[in-house]
């Protein structure tokens, strides 16, 4: 012990340089969000107590590359933002279980990096996807371009009603349960080495993404960089994970969803 390099003795305090790690990864993200994550917009401007939203005028330009790469970029980082937080557990269950077994390559702290990479490429993924649909709706002229918020009362109702739906769904349930019982995610999927944490990783990531993508999908409602909105969920999916009783918070969830849906649409 007394021989140990100054290096190896700060590896051993792995858990504290892994929740310091998530913690600036957390606040870097939200950080970027609150600057407008890229976009040159203001956050405040695009924040809005009102649901639904105002309808505004708006214009339906062309997306040159440089912007799809800035959306593609901002809802990365947005995910990150809301995500990790509620993926804490997880991590540092593993990083833990690493760092027992000795036989682990590489070193904890660095294989629990890879597995953090490989659970936030999967929400990299869900990004593209979201990217894609924010186009597609802006096409439509159902999502305003600048405040990336809903223009249509059918559009936010139909969200609200099929997130309400999920919530109380079995898949719902499923993937709810893999992120809020890691030990037996690990014991079921657990692989040594670099290649294995990443792919650890990408399918803690994809549970996650199955949990929570349509209430992801509610930032189209909203208001993809509404704070309120962005703070909101993130709050909820981390109620979910970690709450006693996430599982009976996510069904209330689904139910108000449900029932804001009827209403956009009877006051409308």
């Amino acid at each position: 012990m007394k021989d140990a390099s100054p290096i190896e003795r700060a590896l051993r305090r792995d858990r504290l340089i892994v929740l310091g790690g998530l913690l600036a990864i957390v606040a870097l993200a939200w950080l970027f969000v609150l600057e407008g994550a890229g976009t040159g917009m203001s956050v405040r401007a695009m924040t809005t107590s009102r649901f639904p939203p105002p309808v505004i005028p708006h214009g339906n330009e062309a997306w040159p590359a440089r912007y799809w790469f800035i959306m593609l970029l901002m809802w990365w980082v947005m995910m990150i933002a809301m995500m990790t937080p509620s993926a804490a557990p997880m991590v540092l269950l593993y990083a833990r279980v690493a760092r027992q077994a000795r036989r682990q390559t590489p070193p904890a702290v660095v294989a629990t990096a890879w597995f953090v990479l490989g659970y936030l490429l999967s929400w990299l993924a869900f990004s593209a996807a979201a990217v894609s649909v924010q186009w597609t709706l802006e096409r439509l002229g159902l999502v305003h371009m600048m405040m990336m918020w809903s223009l249509d009362r059918w559009l936010s109702a139909t969200l609200l009603i099929a997130a309400g739906i999920y919530q109380l769904s079995p898949l719902k349930d499923i993937c709810l349960g893999a992120c809020r019982s890691p030990v037996q995610f690990l014991s079921r999927h657990w692989r040594e080495g670099q290649a294995g944490a990443i792919r650890l990783g990408m399918i803690h990531g994809l549970y996650c993404v199955g949990c929570c993508c349509l209430l992801m999908a509610l930032l189209f409602a909203g208001g993809v960089m509404n704070v309120l909105w962005i703070a909101g969920l993130a709050v909820l999916v981390l109620i979910e994970k970690v709450a006693p009783y996430g599982r009976q918070i996510a069904g209330v969830a689904g139910a108000v969803a449900i029932a804001a849906g009827i209403y956009v649409i009877a006051v409308n």
